[in-house]
């Protein structure tokens, strides 16, 4: 009979108890060797030195072989889209993104696509880009300002227009203010064209105010009191005297 429980026993920590803990190790990678980080450290910096001196096959093989073993290392698939966008090769680097930011859930990569596809002309995919983009990293003026050149591309001047409006909220800068200017301009619209060319010289104004400002401040800054000279002297005869 105790036989038959200690089986019993047996057999439920083998269904039960084993699973769990083989989860758990499947959860708990072992750590890297030092070895295994060296190399990774040491392809990371070929293949950044690589492509800024614009050696792409180099940069490459180091990428694949960083991939090869990590296969779920985000960056490594961000850097390679981004070189293989500039060989032309949009095909490549539209899927490495997507596997970027299916590993990470990195606006960068969304909005690499939809560069790579406004380069192509896949102008609503583009949009639908920038937009996933914009929902999950919403304060930089570079997103609005790609949205914008989508939804020029496809005729939503108005969406445009407002992408455009939302940049220089982050910004403020005059380009922007052209840019807002340019599709009015090719609208026709001449009130809005005068509305927008009076903001561009309030704006202009305003930085050259502040330059001015800025100027004048540093010109003014008094000079700075130079430190007393020690009296070693005196202390000499205050310590004789005492």
């Amino acid at each position: 009979m105790l036989g038959i429980l200690a089986i019993l026993c047996l057999s439920i920590s083998i269904v039960f108890v084993l699973p769990i803990v083989s989860k758990k190790i499947e959860r708990e990678p072992a750590p890297k060797s030092q070895k295994y980080m060296l190399q990774m450290k040491k392809l990371w910096t070929i293949a950044q030195s690589s492509m800024k001196e614009s050696k792409p096959l180099r940069a490459e093989k180091a990428l694949l072989t960083i991939l090869k073993f990590d296969e779920k290392n985000a960056a490594a698939y961000n850097r390679l889209g981004i070189l293989y966008a500039k060989e032309g090769k949009f095909d490549e680097a539209i899927e490495c993104f997507e596997i970027a930011q299916s590993l990470d859930n990195n606006p960068s990569s969304l909005h690499n696509v939809g560069l790579i596809y406004l380069e192509t002309g896949a102008y609503e995919e583009a949009e639908m880009a920038f937009k996933q983009a914009l929902e999950v990293e919403g304060d930089i003026p570079a997103r609005f300002i790609a949205l914008a050149k989508a939804q020029e591309k496809l005729g939503k001047r108005a969406a445009a227009v407002e992408s455009l409006e939302s940049a220089f909220d982050l910004d403020s800068s005059t380009t922007t203010l052209r840019q807002i200017l340019a599709l009015y301009e090719s609208a026709g619209d001449e009130e809005k064209i005068a509305e927008t060319k009076a903001r561009i010289e309030a704006q202009v104004a305003a930085l050259a105010a502040k330059r001015k400002t800025k100027q004048r401040s540093a010109t003014k800054q008094p000079a700075k009191p130079s430190a007393p000279r020690p009296q070693k002297s005196v202390s000499r005869r205050r310590k004789i005297i005492q």
